[in-house]
């Protein structure tokens, strides 16, 4: 069983264009609405997949009651902490070429009591998960520490963590040791304080946070593939994308195909590849189903072109 903890969780409504023009009225071609934030989209990626999962989160106002019941309709149980504030709806246009354009609410702010009570939800039902997840923003009125402390607590209590985060809560949480984190790499440059150019730069930068305090490290590099280095070795993965319809949420489905993989070794990175390919052809933020994967389009491999640049350089 997983267990998600997303801190600032989200509606996500996904539009299809078939153009954006400043200034015009457009009509959608498709939309829908998704349970959103990165947690509860593991815990999207990890139910499609056929496994149990739990996704703890503040949820406010008629916003939060969609998402709960949404969540419900996955097949997850929603853990609910009631907040003051109203959860927000962040918005995804995507036109023909596979170009998306996205604008992501602040979100609540969460009070002291919020946040402790968020902390003792993870706390009571965290007996018998396989894996704590932690993903995404901290929402306002959470410290950039707030994390380590989830980190802190749950290794206390016997728990592996898995954390999704960026900027000064990455930087706090490594001193906790989780057991995963999945930066991207522009997150893994900014967390090495240096621009990243090609695979072997994002390797370093890997290292580097293993050295800092991650056990294991699994970097998504956009579709250039994944690298994962732990205490197993350091590997390479990729896969054959015919066509990208949607990139949202698909690192997030990564990271649940390598978790409900073990969560660790070439395995492990070969399934987060599938995963995060299948999902990239799918509409808006949809999980991929184990049908939709193609284990055999992904290639993993420990012989690395540390030369090889990036198709999105890092800076």
């Amino acid at each position: 069983m997983i267990l998600t903890v997303t801190p600032n969780p989200s509606l996500d409504r996904t539009y299809e264009l078939p153009g954006l023009t400043r200034g015009a009225v457009l009509r959608a071609t498709y939309d829908r609405v998704d349970p959103g934030g990165k947690g509860i989209n593991v815990s999207r990626a990890v139910a499609a997949a056929g496994h149990r999962t739990v996704a703890v989160a503040p949820l406010g106002g008629p916003e939060g009651a969609l998402l709960a019941r949404l969540l419900g309709e996955h097949g997850i149980e929603a853990v609910g902490v009631p907040i003051v504030g109203s959860t927000r709806i962040n918005v995804t246009l995507v036109e023909p070429d596979g170009t998306l354009t996205k604008v992501n609410a602040v979100g609540p702010e969460i009070t002291v009591a919020e946040a402790e009570a968020l902390l003792d939800a993870v706390r009571t039902r965290s007996a018998t998960t396989d894996w704590i997840v932690c993903c995404g923003s901290l929402p306002r009125g959470l410290s950039p520490q707030w994390y380590a402390e989830l980190v802190a607590r749950s290794h206390r209590a016997g728990a592996r963590i898995a954390l999704d985060t960026s900027g000064a809560a990455l930087i706090e949480a490594l001193r906790e040791r989780p057991d995963v984190i999945k930066p991207n790499a522009e997150e893994l440059a900014e967390a090495v304080g240096r621009p990243l150019e090609t695979v072997g730069d994002a390797m370093k930068a890997a290292e580097e946070l293993r050295e800092r305090g991650a056990r294991s490290v699994l970097a998504s590099l956009g579709a250039d593939g994944q690298l994962l280095v732990d205490g197993t070795g350091t590997y390479f993965g990729s896969a054959r994308v015919d066509a990208v319809r949607s990139n949202v949420g698909a690192g997030d489905a990564s990271l649940a195909g390598f978790l409900t993989a073990g969560g660790r070794g070439p395995a492990a990175l070969a399934a987060a590849v599938a995963h995060g390919a299948a999902a990239v052809q799918l509409p808006g933020s949809v999980m991929p189903t184990p049908a939709e994967l193609d284990l055999s389009a992904v290639t993993t491999t420990t012989d690395i072109a540390l030369d090889r640049p990036l198709t999105e350089p890092a800076s």
